[in-house]
């Protein structure tokens, strides 16, 4: 039929019959886009991986049998004992120092900036093994430390053969070595406090010491804290120096028993990797949820914790189950 001059026609009577029915029916098809190179990737990951785990469970050369007799044996737990210990208190010391040598290094004394400049300076370009062996035979150097006017009387004289003991020299040279870069983190920790935070407590009129207890601290620990527990790893695989000044940690009590059994040498070095990687993880697990703690300042919505990713998934899996099953 056809239509007056003028008259408008619509798009369902101009078009045909069937793509106006499969339109209206099926509507349009979606395509997904397709990744085949993140498929072909995946396959190789996982044939590498399935690969590497075969090995580890074939191969006899690893003695799976004698890593399972070390693992938990006395002498390696003390060892292991050894080793948190030594991680604790240069932890401890470490951000001490580490804190007081940021605050000179921000300070207005040239002195003080020298000072601390020149600390973090020597103490990064030293390997740290090199400081423990000096430190191991500083009392070579000198037999009797002292306290006194400088050329002139000691007040108090004590022999440092007796007071450098094993632990004390391990703990004092992780502890100056982990001083040096902690104290950069928390120096760049302050730096990155907003200038207008600083202003507005002085305006306030607070003391300078409670500014920085006050408003630029708890600031300054959103970056300083992930920071430092993230530098724990590196401290935790450090301690494995101590070693080479006659402190038997894990790596020292597996090194020792290595020489005593030979054969076993491989068990033993795999106990050892075991025990670091369960000690870094969890400090891995502790960096996760303080990082997490800190973000709520600077988020409004806080990131899923993997349990709580684990309860949605399985939230998931129950709800398309139960619609399956209704369909």
């Amino acid at each position: 039929m056809s239509q007056p001059p003028g008259t408008a026609v619509s798009l369902a009577e101009a078009a045909p019959t069937s793509d106006v029915s499969s339109n209206t029916d099926d509507g349009p098809r979606v395509v997904p886009l397709r990744h085949p190179g993140r498929w072909i990737a995946t396959a190789v990951v996982l044939v590498l991986l399935a690969q590497f785990v075969h090995g580890l469970a074939t191969n006899s050369f690893y003695q799976w049998d004698r890593f399972a007799y070390w693992f938990t044996r006395p002498t390696i737990l003390d060892g292991l004992l050894i080793t948190l210990e030594v991680t604790a208190y240069s932890a401890v010391l470490g951000l001490l120092g580490g804190i007081l040598l940021a605050l000179a290094r921000l300070s207005k004394s040239p002195v003080l900036r020298l000072a601390s400049w020149t600390y973090v300076w020597a103490l990064r370009s030293i390997p740290l093994i090199v400081v423990l062996l000096f430190l191991y035979n500083f009392s070579a150097l000198y037999k009797t430390l002292s306290l006194g006017v400088p050329f002139g009387p000691a007040f108090l004289t004590f022999d440092e053969s007796r007071l450098a003991t094993d632990m004390v020299v391990a703990v004092v040279g992780l502890s100056l070595n982990e001083a040096a870069y902690a104290a950069e983190v928390v120096r760049a920790g302050i730096l990155s406090v907003d200038q207008g935070q600083h202003d507005a407590a002085a305006a306030l009129g607070l003391p300078r010491r409670r500014q920085f207890t006050r408003i630029v601290l708890p600031q300054a620990l959103r970056s300083v804290v992930p920071n430092y527990v993230n530098q724990l790893i590196g401290l935790i695989k450090a301690t494995s120096l101590v070693f080479y000044v006659s402190l038997l940690d894990l790596f020292g009590a597996a090194q020792t028993m290595g020489s005593t059994y030979p054969g076993d040498i491989v068990p033993l070095l795999l106990v050892v990797t075991v025990w670091y990687l369960l000690l870094t993880s969890a400090v891995s697990v502790v960096q996760y949820y303080v990082e997490r703690h800190y973000a709520r300042g600077a988020s409004r919505t806080l990131p899923p914790t993997p349990l709580q990713r684990l309860r949605a998934g399985l939230a998931d899996v129950r709800a398309r189950a139960r619609g399956e099953a209704a369909v």
